[in-house]
């Protein structure tokens, strides 16, 4: 199949006669919004852009917008001064079943609706992830992810940016990071989950279900430990502590380990009324 090409220098609207089944955006500063659409077919929408201009190729039913500059595979090592004098504004519409790939240097990214791949790479800009089905990989220096109602397996990495997972129902989570916090808030289903946290300095806090149903092991060298199921033992008093013991039949795992941070685990009510109500019965140690 012969290649579409189009420069973008200012803002326009583009639709694609052919099938889009892959996307790959990297962008330097502005937003990107990806959104999952029954259709077969694929719009994009560039509302604002400044320095050189996006390049958009479509061959094989792979649908890409980038800079000519700016690879995927460097994406984590581009960011230099030449950055200052981009911007841009892009918002896509794909089949939900698509591959999706978001590269961002300094730009916000929201992706929702996608049950396809979806793989996030930024330097630094928060991104958040709604409603996606299909497996979820996010790599960032320093840049915040959000993950909303995400049922997919998820996998994050980063240095310092935080990693916030709400109503998350994905049988995997697996996350690191060394100054970044972790916020849970999971409601799988019934279904068991793999649950494996590790970060240096960052905070966790994890959120379950009244009856959970997991192996539970969490441990801290230095931080404090909050536990609000009566089923876990906290030992240690100084130093190292650790949270273990089985909810439920055990069938799930729930691995976290922080060195200097605290560790959270709290207890989501049957019937949740008011927020207040995810407060830890336990005590602080």
């Amino acid at each position: 199949m012969p290649v579409s090409t189009w420069a973008i220098a200012e803002p326009q609207k583009l639709t694609f006669d052919e099938p889009v089944t892959a996307l790959s955006v990297r962008i330097v500063n502005g937003t990107v919004n990806i959104v999952g659409t029954d259709e077969p077919t694929a719009r994009l929408e560039v509302t604002g852009i400044e320095g050189p201009p996006l390049i958009v190729t479509q061959k094989d039913g792979v649908l890409t917008v980038t800079y000519e500059d700016l690879a995927w595979q460097g994406l984590l090592k581009w960011f230099d001064s030449k950055g200052w004098h981009r911007h841009a504004a892009v918002s896509l519409a794909v089949p939900a079943g698509s591959t999706v790939e978001v590269g961002v240097v300094g730009a916000g990214a929201f992706v929702s609706g996608i049950r396809g791949r979806t793989a996030v790479r930024g330097v630094n800009g928060d991104t958040t992830l709604v409603g996606l089905a299909g497996p979820v990989g996010a790599e960032t220096v320093s840049g915040n992810v959000e993950a909303q109602a995400v049922t997919g397996d998820l996998r994050f990495h980063s240095v310092s940016g935080d990693l916030t997972v709400v109503e998350g129902a994905g049988a995997s989570v697996r996350a690191e990071s060394v100054s970044g916090n972790m916020v849970l808030d999971l409601n799988p289903n019934g279904k068991p989950t793999d649950i494996r946290l590790t970060t240096v300095s960052g905070e966790v806090a994890i959120r379950l279900p009244h009856p959970a149903d997991a192996k539970v092991e969490a441990n801290t060298a230095s931080g404090s430990v909050s536990n609000g199921f009566e089923d876990l033992r906290v030992n240690g008093q100084w130093g190292a502590k650790r949270i273990t013991g089985t909810l439920g039949s055990g069938t799930g795992t729930l691995r976290a380990k922080t060195v200097s941070g605290s560790i959270a685990l709290l207890r989501r009510p049957p019937a949740e009324d008011d927020a207040h109500d995810a407060e830890p019965t336990g005590k602080v140690l």
